[in-house]
């Protein structure tokens, strides 16, 4: 502890504490008689504003506030995966087992295990030499990962001493020349960026298993793409979704005011959740920081932090990390409390004027980066956030600021979540900034057609959103036959492409491959009706062929032989085309 002083006001989570000459912004305190944890947030002359990360009812004036001296940490090391923290990474379960189902003022526990023992295998010999970011061995902390322990970015010198064998995290597996001693457990300001050895351009996609996403707004590994809808379009169901089959190494979710008993479904559902690429629990690779809206408001503020945090770890050990917020919305709601209990001058609908720069700081901790170290490891840190804008208005400022700064925005439309479209994506507002660069992965792993199929289908939606409104004036009796035949093969695009089910074996994801083939399906059966169209066939022969229901039924084909079957399928339709009727 470096100082003490005295508790003068409460206000809310805000407390005004006295004879703090020594504390430094962003430090930790712990307040009153029961310690409750709280940060530093304003200094003037020797009084220190403090935002209690704890319920402050039944605090009293005069009571003592310790200055721990150091910021808010994270602690990483072997042990997080799987693990469930609050907004401040305090282990609910451990807590559990102290307070029972509610959680006691002041009750605390290490982030990580201390008594676990883990089997460490050293990388490194005695008499090398050893830098920032530099493997030192690693710990298999699930069986799908494997944990890579790194030189802390202050490191630097030539190993004395590396063990091998069992160890908890606080206990020391190598030594240098100069007698630092380096255990597995690692702290980390959640407030400061992570360093890296360099960006790297946005080249690569981050799949998804959603067609809707991967065809036509690709979100691109190490991007940000972000979720804005109104109550009940199916935010918290899509990220839940990405974390179950999106392609990442590790997902970080960060339940962050959203509602309780949403959190609690989150809380069971994921430790009996699959892994479909390994068939094992999905809680093996994901860590789960949870804020529910009842919980310090204060505590919701550095949730976002504590999560990016852990997620930069990953990063930093070469893996792909996907970090969900769930909602950025409810992260500005608490800064905007905070801000007023600071009597700041508010901004846009009250928010502090400083919001824009605050969420640009959080979402350009993402990207693609060149890990510290040698070798040449590189990671990901992709960020989906959902936006709960209040009535579905995508005006309002997070919203907006937000907007500005993701590359990726996808906007649900209620009126498709009330028809059960999933993903209730509204194509119209919807755009990716990352469509381009990663064209090229496209077009060497899938196909070259790639690009070319994706902005067939837009034009294809674009045509039918023209004649819907034709349709809503004069009646669909007006228009051509031609007409006719893009309202009803968009329509089957719509329904059986661009929607899908989560509750489906095979549909619930969709690797490019499968998409691509579907999609060529449904383009080349286009392309068959406009043909026969121009041989005077009638358009009611036309939509009577066996291909519709073909083609309807390839979502729920399995995506083993689907290449087959679909390759098979397209060279009948392309065949029929070309055959005199």
């Amino acid at each position: 502890m470096t100082g003490e002083g005295t508790i003068l006001r409460v206000s809310g989570p805000t407390v005004v504490a006295g004879n703090m000459s020594g504390a430094r912004i962003h430090n930790r305190v712990l307040v009153g008689i029961d310690r409750l944890p709280g940060e530093v947030i304003r200094l003037e002359s020797d009084r220190a504003t403090i935002q209690v990360y704890e319920e402050t009812t039944g605090l009293c004036l005069g009571e003592e506030v310790k200055d721990v001296g150091k910021p808010l940490l994270a602690e990483l090391g072997p042990g997080l995966l799987g693990s469930v923290y609050d907004g401040v990474q305090r282990p609910l379960h451990a807590i559990r087992a102290k307070s029972g189902d509610f959680l006691g003022r002041g009750v605390a526990a290490p982030p990580l295990d201390r008594e676990r023992r883990w089997e460490f295998r050293p990388a490194v010999r005695e008499g090398d030499t050893v830098g920032p970011g530099d493997v030192l061995g690693t710990v298999a902390e699930t069986p799908r990962v494997d944990h890579r322990v790194t030189a802390p970015p202050w490191c630097r010198g030539t190993v004395r001493e590396i063990r091998a064998g069992s160890f908890t995290v606080a206990e020391t597996v190598a030594v240098l020349s100069d007698g630092t001693e380096l255990p597995m457990l690692q702290r980390w300001p959640v407030r400061r960026p992570r360093p890296h050895r360099g960006r790297l351009p946005p080249a690569l996609p981050f799949i998804t298993g959603q067609r809707v996403f991967d065809v036509l707004f690709p979100l691109a590994a190490g991007g940000a793409a972000i979720i804005p809808g109104g109550f009940g379009t199916g935010k918290t169901v899509v990220e839940q979704t990405l974390a179950r089959y999106a392609g990442a190494d590790v997902i970080v979710f960060v339940g962050c005011g959203e509602r309780g008993n949403e959190m609690t479904e989150v809380l069971e559902d994921f430790p009996n959740l699959t892994d479909p690429s390994t068939g094992r629990p999905l809680m093996e690779r994901t860590v789960l920081v949870v804020n529910t809206s009842n919980m310090p408001v204060a505590a919701r503020e550095a949730s976002v932090y504590t999560g990016i945090t852990i997620a930069e770890y990953y990063r930093d050990m070469g893996f792909r990390v996907a970090l969900l917020a769930d909602s950025i919305s409810r992260w500005a709601e608490a800064l905007r409390e905070i801000s007023s209990r600071l009597e700041e001058m508010p901004g846009e609908e009250g928010y502090p004027t400083y919001l824009p720069s605050r969420l640009a700081g959080f979402y350009e901790r993402g990207g693609r980066v060149s890990c510290l170290g040698t070798g040449d490891r590189e990671g990901t840190v992709t960020i989906v956030s959902a936006v709960s804008p209040p009535g579905g208005d995508f005006s309002e400022p997070v919203t907006q600021s937000s907007q500005r700064i993701a590359g990726v925005f996808w906007a649900l439309d209620p009126s498709l979540a009330h028809r059960r479209h999933f993903p209730a994506i509204d194509w119209k507002k919807s755009y990716s900034l990352y469509a381009g660069a990663v064209d090229g992965w496209f077009r060497e792993h899938v196909s070259d057609e790639w690009p070319a199929l994706r902005r067939e289908l837009m034009t294809l939606l674009q045509r039918e959103e023209e004649l819907r409104e034709v349709v809503q004036m004069v009646g669909i009796d007006a228009l051509q036959e031609q007409e006719r035949i893009v309202l009803t093969v968009s329509q089957m695009v719509r329904e059986n492409f661009l929607r899908q089910s989560a509750y489906s074996e095979h549909d619930a994801a969709c690797p490019p491959e499968k998409a691509y083939r579907m999609l060529k399906a449904f383009l080349a059966f286009l392309t068959l009706c406009r043909d026969l169209l121009a041989r005077k066939v009638p358009v009611e022969k036309i939509l009577a062929l066996p291909f519709r229901e073909e083609l309807e039924r390839m979502k729920e084909l399995p995506a083993d032989g689907f290449r087959e079957i679909a390759d098979a399928l397209i060279t009948r339709i392309t065949m029929e085309g070309g055959s005199d009727r």
